[in-house]
């Protein structure tokens, strides 16, 4: 890993959008739905971001400026910059080898990879690319015995960070996923695998990589499962409800920082720091499991005010861009994650995606960060022009 990482941009995709547009042409519609859509009538995956730009902020251009880094401190560790891979399911089948790819590129550039336990690469392969650098999000399995050796397989791993879901109470309903047999259990249509005929390069790289599994739980599930019993297995293993009483054990098992992923409300983080954690992720899961809700800044800006010193408060969803980094750092957030915005990048760039996406974001946020005269990103809370609530 280089202490400064050269920054290199294809030309021709120059925001994270034009990222999208390529990948909806390279990846199979079942797994390209997957990734892009929500829940319900997706109202919350739009008022994720269209909120988040609603957040403004200060330039000061007489000000004396020497430069500006985004250099970030969390946990102990210097970042590169204030942004980190958020965990994502299933990467594998979006595009081939995409958690290796993904979390090479995280390494190098010096930021956060965070695995999810439903991806498909192992804790193990992960941990051997980042050299015991990357994150890993459990889904609280439904026997002790599972969940401890999961955590033992992470420590022993080195993963610096554990992060626990709390958002996955139950399947968020997603219409696209059922119509395309991507619910549980899922299933491969006539339709699907006409999709896969259509886009040649996916399907070589995945018949040279392997259809997809999920390689962490490989060595608790039963060899040759068809996809029913897969779902049944999922169903079966994991227990999606979090609960005080499930939390306690974990911050006692768990020697390193232990993180909240999927806050939204002042309660639940009153309960984090009573339980000894580290810090929280605001999120709503992308909008992908409650279309109600709220969007993620608006509790993030409430959390971080009240709880800020008291725990490392990060966000997640609605995130696609530099500026919208910005906007959240300035809101409050300690640190962000984005989970779209990458597989879109490695979907459309394949192994240079990686690279691409996280130069494309510091390149973005440097240019925020020298246009509004923030030096570091500490200072973001200075720049944040705050709207009158009547």
């Amino acid at each position: 890993m280089k202490n400064e990482k050269e920054l290199n941009i294809n030309s021709n995709y120059p925001s994270v959008s034009d990222l999208r547009t390529r990948a909806r042409k390279k990846v199979p519609r079942f797994a390209f739905e997957y990734l892009d859509g929500g829940c319900n009538e997706d109202v919350n995956l739009h008022k994720n971001t269209k909120e988040i730009r609603d957040v403004e902020l200060l330039p000061y251009y007489l000000s004396k400026h020497v430069g500006s880094s985004m250099k970030t401190k969390l946990f102990g560790h210097t970042y590169d910059a204030p942004f980190g891979i958020a965990p994502v399911g299933l990467q594998g089948l979006m595009w081939p080898n995409a958690p290796e790819i993904l979390a090479k590129a995280a390494f190098e550039h010096n930021i956060p990879f965070v695995l999810s336990t439903v991806t498909t690469s192992s804790i193990e392969r992960i941990s051997e690319i980042t050299e015991g650098k990357a994150w890993f999000q459990l889904y609280h399995p439904t026997e002790n015995s599972l969940r401890d050796d999961i955590l033992k397989r992470a420590a022993v791993a080195e993963c610096p960070v554990l992060v626990i879901l709390c958002d996955v109470p139950t399947f968020g309903f997603r219409p696209r996923d059922i119509r395309n047999g991507l619910a549980m259990p899922p299933k491969m249509s006539v339709k699907n695998l006409l999709q896969v005929l259509g886009k040649p390069e996916w399907a070589l790289k995945t018949l040279i990589h392997g259809q997809p599994s999920f390689e962490t739980l490989k060595p608790y599930m039963a060899k040759n499962l068809d996809l029913k019993q897969l779902g049944k297995f999922m169903d079966q293993t994991f227990s999606g409800r979090l609960n005080e009483a499930k939390i306690k054990p974990i911050r006692d098992l768990w020697k390193g920082k232990l993180v909240l992923k999927g806050v939204t409300n002042e309660a639940d983080v009153e309960k984090a720091i009573n339980l000894g954690l580290d810090g929280v992720i605001v999120s709503n899961h992308g909008g992908r499991q409650l279309d109600a809700g709220e969007s993620s800044i608006k509790p993030l800006t409430r959390i971080a005010k009240a709880y800020g010193d008291k725990l490392t408060v990060m966000m997640d969803s609605g995130l696609r861009s530099g500026p919208d980094i910005a906007r959240t750092m300035a809101s409050g957030a300690d640190f962000t994650f984005l989970g779209r915005s990458f597989m879109y990048g490695v979907s459309a760039l394949g192994s240079k995606g990686g690279d691409h996406t996280i130069s494309l974001l510091k390149k973005e946020l440097q240019q925020v960060m020298e246009q509004i005269c923030c030096a570091e990103v500490k200072d973001f809370s200075n720049h944040l022009i705050q709207t009158d609530k009547k």
